[in-house]
């Protein structure tokens, strides 16, 4: 054999391997990971605990089909976290101070908006980056909500202000009926309306769609505001099954959501995600932590195994876009 040859490189794979790959492989992990488990304890595969992991995990869930959207879009968002820890103390405060849960519980999603509005105009006002813009924010609402609270816990007795996290319709917590709501408007607003095609477009290349005569700051406003806002239906369905405002309560929740989304096939480049995939990245990780969990195995090796999920996600989107 010639040198020539044997310094030839590997053939590559095919046009459509790794596209594929990217669109399906968080659902073949986690219907793999679902069948190990099964058959690894019989803890696993009870309704009470898929039920719990749902429950547990929604939102979560309900965070990062917005940030679906905000990554699509070409951003990052990493003030969700402390958007969520101010909308949780706020609703907390306020049930406390109008002896009203129902109006303490609609203020969370409010303030999330809001927030999550302030996050868009910064970016597409100022000229900051997302990135740099939430990092920034994600300080100034984290000491918000400390401040709101003086560091301490906010303990709401009125009754019914529990019943939104804890209740349920039959079996079903409410907040699994919440999150499958949003994400189902989330996925028809990206796949079925303007404003979604306009997200894809802006995403895939946000100079093109600016000359196509697409609006696209206030496309990348309306993604921020949409992120914020699921900030706040998630720490209304956190503080309602707590019976608390922590000011803490949101911490490391945006990190996540993002790698979530990323597990869901989501090019961090932007241009191209599902909402359905970054709902299963939240539940791979989920299962990975129960499982772990379950079978009393090393946290270290949770964590590790976590981490290269993640790193390979990453790398196989970052191959895509070389592609």
């Amino acid at each position: 054999m010639t040198a020539s040859a044997s310094a030839r490189p590997a053939p590559a794979a095919p046009p459509g391997v790794l596209p594929f790959i990217r669109r399906y492989a968080v659902l073949i992990m986690l219907a793999v990971l679902f069948v190990v488990l099964s058959v690894s304890t019989s803890s696993f595969l009870t309704v009470t605990n898929l039920l719990n992991i749902l429950n547990q995990n929604a939102p979560l869930a309900i965070i990062a089909v917005a940030g679906t959207l905000v990554v699509i879009c070409g951003g990052f968002d990493l003030s969700t976290g402390a958007i969520f820890s101010v909308a949780n103390v706020v609703a907390a405060w306020v049930a406390v101070n109008t002896g009203s849960p129902v109006l303490g519980l609609l203020c969370a999603p409010l303030v999330g908006a809001a927030l999550g509005a302030v996050n868009g105009a910064a970016i597409t006002r100022l000229r900051i980056h997302s990135f740099l813009a939430t990092l920034a924010s994600s300080l100034v609402y984290g000491g918000l909500a400390v401040l709101i609270t003086g560091g301490f816990l906010i303990s709401v007795e009125a009754p019914g202000f529990t019943a939104l996290g804890r209740g349920g319709i039959g079996p079903v917590y409410y907040a699994i009926v919440i999150l499958l709501l949003f994400a189902l408007l989330a996925g028809f607003l990206l796949n079925y309306t303007t404003f979604g095609r306009y997200v894809l477009s802006v995403g895939g290349n946000a100079e093109a769609a600016e000359l196509s005569g697409i609006r696209v700051d206030r496309v990348k406003l309306y993604t921020f505001l949409f992120s914020g806002l699921a900030a706040g239906v998630a720490a209304a369905i956190g503080v309602s099954r707590i019976g608390s405002g922590q000011p803490q309560a949101g911490d490391g929740l945006q990190l996540l959501a993002i790698a979530a989304v990323i597990l869901g096939g989501t090019s961090i480049y932007g241009g191209v995600g599902a909402i359905w995939r970054s709902v299963c990245g939240v539940y791979l990780l989920a299962l990975i932590d129960n499982g772990f969990d379950i079978l009393n195995a090393n946290p270290f090796f949770k964590d590790l195994t976590t981490g290269v999920v993640i790193l390979a996600a990453v790398a196989l989107s970052a191959a895509s876009k070389r592609r």
